[in-house]
């Protein structure tokens, strides 16, 4: 037998298969991305203003949206416990990190060589390594396998992950800063070297890689489909920022890291997206629940032969009005009902005609019980029960005695019966209107609720209707009350 956890395991975006919808609107998104940069791309090197403002707008835009989408993925890692979003995760923590360090030192922005020691090379190394860090996060997660569920502890794949980003991080930008000598220059003045080509061309290449990994991983989930995206967004940010381009401050520079920026923010974006139709898928199926547990509810304390309560029903409702009585003082009754000769009548005309018989007299218990807090109820086989809180004996005996008549209307032929030729019931009734008096007297020293043997007094006084003739109304009397239940209770007959 499966285990529970598996067969219950919630859906992620990297476990959800992408739709044909969704992979047609990614196909949309590439379309539109390609034609921006076949449109771009002739006007790379067209000089702009510079604006360093740009630069920390862009930064920290960049910054966020790549943070949130590492703390997300991280999340999402420590529910699933599967390793691929965790390395993600690290890959979005690790850009998020050197876009941090790449705005601190880009000369001009704070300070004019850029501060924590940068130097005319720092800058562009810094965006070489996170470039080219990043993709090397998407191979690995592309390495996976889809449906790879790892029992490892959440916690420490997450810290781990997280040391690797942060060290990584730390030791290209020392690199970036305190190498800066001994690397290649990249960077003249404003202009970029001709070692600039090769060096990003590399970068390009392992984006591209990534893009090739991250395509072979069928079929594709959400996840993928969107990475894909974002990869293939990354080329273009490459292309027009470092490679078609003169140099900083050019069409192709501010064009490039507004694609990087679009890009790296899609994954959060989608992430975002999804996770709100998650939620609200999650709503209505709660909601769902409810109503089907509501309905279970009901269908639980419902006779599936007459529609009306069962016993079940019943026996909580009386429950619950024999403690209202108790605490507020006021009167309870009950009536305990039984269809005259049933067992001649299944006899005489089959259990078909006997079920619709029951029904009959279901609704006309239905149709007199209709006040607040009043039932009627199947009790079991052709007993019936009505509780009937806040009305005294009289009012009792009265509705009993409509309720008599109300079946013999039915005019529902009965040969068997020898007290009439239609199907009639007798009725007991049972009623409490002073308290404690009569409520102490009901408990047999505690072994018994009083709800209980009020039930017995109402099916006593049922039994001598029955023994009395049938078709007709017997009342328990004020002094069977105060009787021990064990008693003869002397009952008033009162023929229907």
């Amino acid at each position: 037998m499966a285990d529970a956890t598996t067969q219950e395991r919630p859906i992620f975006l990297f476990s959800m298969p992408a739709g044909r919808g969704e992979r047609r609107f990614a196909c949309a998104a590439m379309a539109a991305c390609t034609l921006a940069f076949l449109v771009l791309a002739p006007l790379a090197k067209l000089p702009l203003t510079p604006l360093p403002a740009f630069i920390a707008i862009y930064q920290s835009a960049q910054l966020i949206s790549d943070l949130i989408t590492a703390i997300f993925l991280f999340g999402q890692r420590h529910l699933s416990r599967a390793n691929a979003l965790g390395v993600l995760a690290g890959g979005y923590l690790f850009a998020a990190l050197m876009s941090t360090v790449h705005a601190l030192t880009f000369p001009g922005l704070f300070s004019p060589a850029g501060l924590l020691g940068a130097g005319p090379q720092t800058t562009a190394w810094l965006y070489m390594f996170w470039h080219g860090g990043f993709p090397l996060f998407v191979v690995a997660y592309a390495a996976y396998e889809p449906a790879e569920h790892p029992p490892h502890a959440g916690a420490a794949a997450i810290l781990g992950m997280a040391g690797l980003a942060l060290a990584a991080a730390c030791g290209l930008a020392l690199l970036a800063i305190l190498g800066q000598h001994d690397l290649p220059a990249l960077m003249n003045g404003n202009r970029y070297t001709s070692v600039m080509i090769a060096v990003v061309s590399g970068v390009w290449l392992l984006n591209l890689i990534a893009l090739v990994a991250l395509s072979r991983r069928r079929p594709y989930c959400v996840m993928d489909l969107w990475l894909i995206v974002a990869m293939y967004g990354f080329l273009f940010d490459i292309a027009l920022s470092a490679m078609l381009n003169a140099g900083r401050y050019d069409l192709g520079f501010y064009a490039g890291r507004i694609f990087g920026f679009l890009a790296a923010s899609l994954v959060l974006v989608v992430l975002l997206v999804e996770n709100s139709a998650l939620y609200l898928q999650l709503v209505k199926s709660r909601e769902s629940d409810r109503a089907k547990a509501a309905e279970l509810e009901r269908l639980s304390t419902l006779d599936p032969l007459t529609g009306i309560a069962n016993r079940r029903a019943f026996e909580l409702a009386l429950d619950q009005e024999w403690r209202r009585m108790m605490r507020h003082k006021t009167a309870l009754s009950l009536l305990m009902i039984d269809v005259d000769f049933f067992k001649r009548f299944n006899d005489a005309y089959g259990h078909v005609a006997g079920d619709r018989c029951l029904r009959a007299v279901a609704q006309v218990l239905a149709g007199r019980a209709r006040r607040a807090g009043e039932m009627a109820a199947r009790y079991g086989g052709e007993e019936f029960a009505v509780l009937l809180p806040q009305v005294d004996i009289a009012d009792a005996v009265m509705l009993a005695e409509l309720t008599c008549a109300s079946v013999r209307e039915q005019n529902i032929p009965h040969e068997g019966s020898t007290v009439a030729p239609c199907v009639t019931i007798s009725i007991g009734v049972a009623s409490i209107a002073d308290l404690p008096l009569f409520a102490a007297a009901l408990c047999r020293e505690g072994a018994i609720s009083g709800a209980t043997v009020f039930v017995e007094i109402a099916d006593h006084a049922l039994y001598r209707a029955k023994m009395a003739g049938r078709n007709r109304v017997v009342a328990a009397g004020k002094d069977d009350m105060v009787a021990p239940p064990t008693a003869p209770i002397i009952a008033t007959p009162s023929a229907a």
